[in-house]
């Protein structure tokens, strides 16, 4: 279960109570919202284990594809193939993203620090963001190679353009397999990154098949139109949703909403308001929110509400969450 950091810390001026990870002493840790002695080696421990898992996954991708990149320049020069020479390239683009994504996997599972005091878990945003336009454009440079060559077909060396359709669509199929279960927003572009060379091959192979016994040298560009179509569909929206992430825009608003309704149906909440839900890296979430309390509450009573607090937003496995407790009548200090 990712690290819950939420606290709540009691205001002796504003009669409210607002959040910090700050811990005062160790009475207060034990009634901090999320901050459990009794789990939280296995939180950390978790924390490190998904941070190696997504670092050795980009590894393994990094790898395969760096080392058939190079296959495929030799099997391009052999075959005297053009479309395989260009896949070459657009496997060097995806390589060089590839290497970026494993840098930030390995930054982002750095500890939080006070300049970045959320950690390091937006690099891994950022390299998302970036393979995706490195993605667009090889894309559209496809295109720009392929359609040319419906009205100006060229005939390669088919048996070899068979054989190293299938070296890659092993290869790189195996480096999907590696990454297909990730759920980082980072590992999920890069899935789509190679998946695109495997339909890639795939249409290679066919083509090669069918030129082997026809010589239907357009349908080699024709395939390649067609599946550099459905990838550019698939990565537009993943596009879409990183940089709406990087707007801070609600990764899950009915979620936010069921949050909202369950605190408003607190038996000592009298109003639910500023409530933000924002993610770091479309995984994991950060939480804001103010309460006003129905009835002025002594400290004890405090403590036991936010135990109840912590109790409800446990299942959604928050990263952060901050709860400021203001009572009635208390004018909220970020009214504009």
């Amino acid at each position: 279960m990712p690290h819950d950091h939420s606290t709540s810390e009691h205001k002796t001026h504003s009669h409210g109570a607002n959040c910090t990870h700050q811990q005062q002493d160790a009475q207060h840790h034990r009634h901090e919202v999320g901050h459990q002695h009794s789990n939280a080696h296995g939180l950390f421990g978790h924390h490190h284990h998904h941070h190696g898992t997504e670092s050795g996954n980009i590894a393994t991708a990094f790898w395969l594809n760096f080392s058939f990149t190079i296959i495929e320049f030799i099997g391009g020069w052999l075959t005297n193939s053009v479309a395989i020479m260009a896949d070459a390239m657009h496997d060097l683009g995806d390589t060089l993203a590839i290497a970026f994504a494993w840098f930030a996997a390995k930054v982002a599972g750095k500890e939080a620090t006070p300049r970045y005091s959320y950690g390091y878990r937006r690099w891994s945003l950022l390299s998302a963001l970036i393979n995706s336009v490195i993605l667009v454009l090889g894309s559209c440079w496809i295109l720009y190679e392929a359609i040319p060559r419906l009205w100006q077909p060229q005939l390669p060396h088919a048996a070899g353009m068979m054989a190293l359709a299938v070296l890659g669509v092993l290869v790189n199929g195996a480096a999907v397999f590696k990454l297909r279960r990730g759920k980082t927003q980072n590992e999920q572009i890069l899935t789509w990154h190679l998946l695109e060379d495997v339909l890639g091959w795939v249409v290679v192979l066919v083509g090669s098949v069918l030129i082997y016994f026809t010589d239907w040298a357009w349908l080699d560009p024709l395939l390649s139109i067609g599946f550099t179509c459905f990838i550019l569909i698939n990565v537009w929206r993943n596009l879409r949703h990183t940089l709406a992430l990087f707007l801070q825009v609600s990764p899950d608003p009915k979620l936010a909403a069921t949050i909202e309704q369950q605190l408003q149906e607190l038996s000592f909440v009298q109003d639910v308001h500023h409530l933000h839900l924002w993610s770091l890296d479309g995984e994991k979430h950060v939480l804001t929110a103010h309460l006003v309390l129905k009835t002025d509450t002594a400290t004890e009573q405090l403590k036991l509400h936010k135990e109840q607090i912590r109790q409800l937003l446990q299942p959604y496995q928050l990263e952060h969450t901050t709860i400021e407790f203001e009572f009635n009548q208390e004018l909220c200090r970020d009214q504009h």
